[in-house]
């Protein structure tokens, strides 16, 4: 056990890993208080211990995935595979990350947004509504890529660009 958080008896069953909630053993971050139920994850391996890395509501975290820095994951996201999220990055809404996706610094990914494959999206970047990043991505800087837009092999999004379809 740490003295961050403990895991709960309140278990779920999500694509034959089985989840269980966490409880916040004090105040982390702006996040959570003492006492106060978060997301979802399968073991500790999946948020750090230290730092205030958080995840709430039903947000799922499982397989080798790991939040950890100051990160949050919210809303009914999910973080898969081997996915990372980290610094103060934000995933949350309904958006996926799977793989080895990485999502850091003070990026945000939200929406419905899928990001996976060796995806990384980092900086003040925002991924969002249903857009779609897969394969070696790299959405960084202040990039914007919403919409419908899709994503896909070796490209690199950077500075200001804002890409929406």
């Amino acid at each position: 056990m740490n003295d961050k958080y403990l895991l709960s008896d309140e278990t779920r069953e999500v694509s034959g890993h089985r989840l269980r909630r966490i409880k916040a053993l004090k105040e982390i971050g702006a996040y959570a208080r003492a006492g106060q139920t978060g997301g979802w994850i399968e073991s500790e391996k999946n948020l750090s211990e230290s730092g205030d890395a958080w995840i709430s509501d039903e947000a799922l975290v499982f397989g080798e995935a790991q939040v950890f820095g100051d990160a949050l994951v919210f809303g009914v996201a999910s973080v898969t595979g081997n996915a990372r999220v980290s610094g103060n990055a934000r995933v949350g809404d309904k958006a996926w990350i799977s793989d080895e996706a990485w999502v850091s610094d003070d990026a945000l990914v939200s929406g419905k947004a899928r990001v996976s494959g060796y995806a990384r999206i980092e900086d003040e970047a925002w991924v969002g509504d249903q857009a779609w990043i897969a394969g070696k991505v790299r959405v960084s800087g202040y990039a914007r890529v919403g919409g419908q837009m899709r994503l896909a092999g070796n490209e690199w999004v950077s500075g200001e660009m804002k890409m929406t379809g």
